[in-house]
């Protein structure tokens, strides 16, 4: 790589890590128990929320911020590649130069699974300067998160090779994610099969939005609500505004969810999904009062439920 990169591997998987952030991958560096999982797990709401409960600790111990190029970020990244590396992940870290501090992508890869097709599952871990960003975006970073952990619990060995990351500095202008994909070869930006985005999905005035940028992921997490019974809308107000607007922009399949920001709710969506019309989705969007109380935990719980549905669904 150009730019300079530093690393941390996992005791549990105490290979040779030097292809992982340049797209590559280890298909075999740890054993995992003969299990087929037929469905996704069910991801329990109370561990996301848990996750939550400690970024806001991080946040609050750091000037009640994670923001780039503070300490709450780092000690938030410490936080998430602790979990993962303890569950049996392969775990890089990718270092980059953003406004003059420096910022950190982590990126996880699950061992297994068919390296030339990944299934690329991500969040901003970053929050702005003027709040702890739980909603924005801890509540994405914390559903991956235990949507990882349950694919470790379940010794899952999909056909397609999972891979897991947390972005810096995305509220800096999505810089994270756009330098991780700016490093990959053209031939390893070729093995993402698809790359899923989730940005806010605990919006205390909840809407169900799902982006519309590859149609066989927006199948999948419409059929999800489908059979929840809750309808679903095309995804507008961040369109080309987080990190899944690198990949796109490189040709990789995108899709994702997310529950609103500081739009306003319709009477028509209020109607549909409960909640409040005439008030934003998030009215705490970029401010201090982005903490564990502004969250939605039926939309937490069913946004990080569509997650491991899409996970399990698209790596068969």
């Amino acid at each position: 790589m150009k730019l300079p990169v530093s690393w941390r591997t996992s005791a549990a998987a105490a290979v040779a890590t030097a292809t992982l952030l340049t797209g590559g991958s280890i298909a075999d560096a740890a054993p995992k128990a003969d299990v087929e999982a037929a469905a996704a797990p069910d991801i329990p709401v109370a561990n996301v929320k848990a996750h939550l409960t400690q970024l806001q600790s991080i946040a609050t111990a750091n000037g009640g911020n994670r923001a780039h190029g503070r300490p709450g970020y780092k000690a938030s990244l410490d936080y998430v590649k602790a979990k993962l590396d303890a569950a049996g992940y392969t775990t890089a870290i990718q270092q980059f130069t953003s406004s003059g501090r420096t910022g950190y992508n982590l990126i996880a890869d699950w061992p297994g699974g068919d390296t030339n097709q990944v299934v690329m599952v991500g969040s901003h871990l970053d929050s702005v300067s003027s709040g702890p960003g739980i909603n924005d975006n801890g509540s994405g970073s914390a559903a991956i998160l235990e949507t990882a952990l349950a694919v470790s619990r379940a010794g899952y060995q999909p056909t397609k090779h999972l891979r897991f990351a947390w972005w810096g500095a995305e509220e800096l202008g999505i810089v994270g994610s756009r330098y991780y994909v700016n490093n990959l070869s053209s031939a390893n930006r070729a093995k993402i099969s698809g790359y899923l985005n989730f940005d806010m999905i605990g919006s205390p005035n909840p809407g169900y939005f799902v982006y519309d940028d590859d149609p066989a992921i927006e199948k999948t997490f419409k059929d999800y609500y489908a059979g929840l019974g809750v309808a679903t809308e095309i995804e507008t107000e961040g369109d080309g505004r987080s990190d899944h607007a690198p990949f796109k922009s490189a040709g990789v399949p995108v899709g994702g969810l997310f529950t609103g920001a500081s739009r306003t709710k319709t009477a028509a969506q209020a109607a549909k999904w409960g909640g409040t019309s005439g008030q934003s989705f998030d009215r705490c969007y970029h401010s201090s009062c982005d903490t564990t109380s502004n969250i939605n935990d039926t939309a937490l719980d069913r946004n990080s439920d569509a997650v491991a549905h899409a996970v399990w669904e698209l790596s068969e």
